[in-house]
Formats: structure tokens, C-alpha cells, sequence
């Protein structure tokens, strides 16, 4: 691990479900690389795969988790956040 991009918290990080549930959202986003061997997914989800940074612009990616990303690859930021 390289080190902590950002925590997520707060008011605005609620999720609102469609039975009524709502949950306040914790996110602790790191940013890392690999150390050795090679990239793959796990053999559970589906779908998941390895983009190019270029490459997210054409997925349709929640604003938030965009942000994210965007976020630890940002790497003029040094110091973490709360926000």
C-alpha cells in the first residue's frame, strides 16, 4: 500500500435504498500497486476486469465512486483528506 487517499464521510454520504433502508457511508480509499506477479480479478464477481485511466470516461460509473477514483489517481496529492 502506498497510502490513504481520502476517508469518505459525512451527512452527504448516505445511501437510500428502494425499502426505505438508509445507510451513512464510511469509505477509506487507498492507493496501492502491485508488488509482484501479475493483475487479475477475483474468481467471485462478475464482470470486474482491469481499465486503462484513459478508458473510465466511457463506463457509466456513479458520480461518487468516479470521484473516487479520481481522486487516488490524483498524484499531486500527498497528504490525506476528510471530506
Amino acid at each position: 500500500m502506498d497510502g490513504i487517499v481520502r476517508l469518505y464521510a459525512g451527512p452527504e454520504h448516505v445511501l437510500a435504498y428502494d425499502d426505505g433502508e438508509a445507510r451513512q457511508q464510511f469509505s477509506i480509499c487507498f492507493r496501492a500497486h502491485p508488488a509482484d506477479g501479475s493483475l487479475r480479478t477475483s474468481t467471485k464477481p462478475k464482470g470486474d476486469r482491469w481499465i486503462d485511466p484513459p478508458d473510465l470516461d466511457a463506463l457509466g460509473i456513479h458520480p461518487p465512486t468516479r470521484l473516487r477514483i479520481q481522486h487516488g489517481l490524483d498524484e499531486t496529492r500527498h497528504e490525506p483528506s476528510i471530506g
